[in-house]
């Protein structure tokens, strides 16, 4: 047993690509990269660039999908045109093994009010027997982009990762909320994301991010749990990725300070109720690690890896 962290790297020629990184056995919170630090899987497909990528297995067939952004921001930090005019599709990988993941394919998720389509992820949802698939988008009110607007979060439902649902907006605060991710324990879901308001004002707790939960994942209601988690450690947080241990009730959530000195910082708790997070007080990441997901391993699959990129 042990864990895999898929994520991209830093704005380089290969950082905005899916990077693999193993941890060393069974130990949770330390890693390294795989493919000699490599890409293990690129995207050849619209900007041609990958985030924020994604995993997920499914509960029926036991195939593995990949999601990421397609964005490459290496080319240009025009921030205000990846907004109203990037890529409304994510892309999208299957694999059997982890280890071949074969072509990636454009899937476009959000309407054609929709100025990006950022920060995939996939959660099954028992309800709807299908995928949940979600992501952030600036809306606009019609398909030129113009004026002013945020980031909501979104959502679609699928069975195949080639067919989807009319996307609906999932979360909407009034104000800009990116990087959703959901955990899942006993009968509660337990959702983390990012305020993306400056901090300041009617957001003293902007840039870091906070958490709530609910009985079912499509409800309108969830209950908040914690705002500001972790800005006792860090200066700001995004990013967010949530896991639990192989061996114990303990559970890990990455947020990524996203400061030129420091990304993921480690933080662990054994209740996961109570929102409450403290800093890892030891861990060893790969170079440069970005938004990303960290899957639990069978043997099997662990072993897998480590035979095919572990360089």
């Amino acid at each position: 047993m042990g864990y895999l962290y898929v994520h991209f790297k830093r704005e380089s020629e290969e950082g905005e690509q899916i990077h693999f990184a193993l941890s060393e056995g069974n130990d949770p919170l330390h890693f390294h990269d795989l493919n000699g630090g490599r890409p293990v899987v690129r995207s050849a497909v619209g900007q041609g660039g990958v985030r924020d990528p994604h995993v997920v297995q499914s509960p029926v067939d036991g195939r593995y999908y990949l999601v990421a952004t397609d964005l490459r921001l290496y080319d240009s930090l025009d921030w205000d045109r990846h907004l109203r005019w990037g890529s409304r599709s994510i892309v999208v990988w299957e694999s059997m093994d982890l280890v071949h993941w074969g072509e990636g394919r454009l899937v476009e998720v959000a309407p054609i009010e929709a100025g990006n389509a950022w920060a995939p992820e996939s959660v099954w949802d028992p309800e709807k027997n299908a995928f949940l698939v979600h992501w952030s988008s600036t809306l606009y009110d019609d398909e030129r982009h113009e004026g002013q607007s945020y980031n909501r979060i979104m959502y679609a439902a699928t069975r195949d990762f080639r067919e989807f649902s009319e996307p609906r907006v999932w979360i909407d605060r009034g104000w800009s909320t990116i990087d959703a991710t959901v955990i899942e324990h006993g009968s509660r879901y337990y959702r983390f994301l990012k305020d993306e308001r400056a901090r300041g004002g009617k957001a003293p707790q902007g840039k870091s991010i906070f958490s709530e939960y609910a009985d079912t994942l499509t409800t309108a209601e969830w209950t908040p749990l914690a705002e500001g988690i972790g800005l006792d450690a860090i200066s700001q947080g995004e990013g967010p990725l949530v896991y639990k241990s192989n061996t114990e009730e303990k559970w890990f959530l990455w947020i990524d300070e996203f400061t030129p000195e420091r990304r993921y910082v480690p933080f662990e708790t054994t209740d996961l109720e109570a929102g409450w997070w403290t800093p890892a007080k030891s861990f060893r990441l790969p170079e440069h690690p970005c938004h990303g997901v960290v899957l639990p391993l069978t043997a099997e699959r662990y072993d897998g890896l480590r035979m095919a990129w572990d360089m």
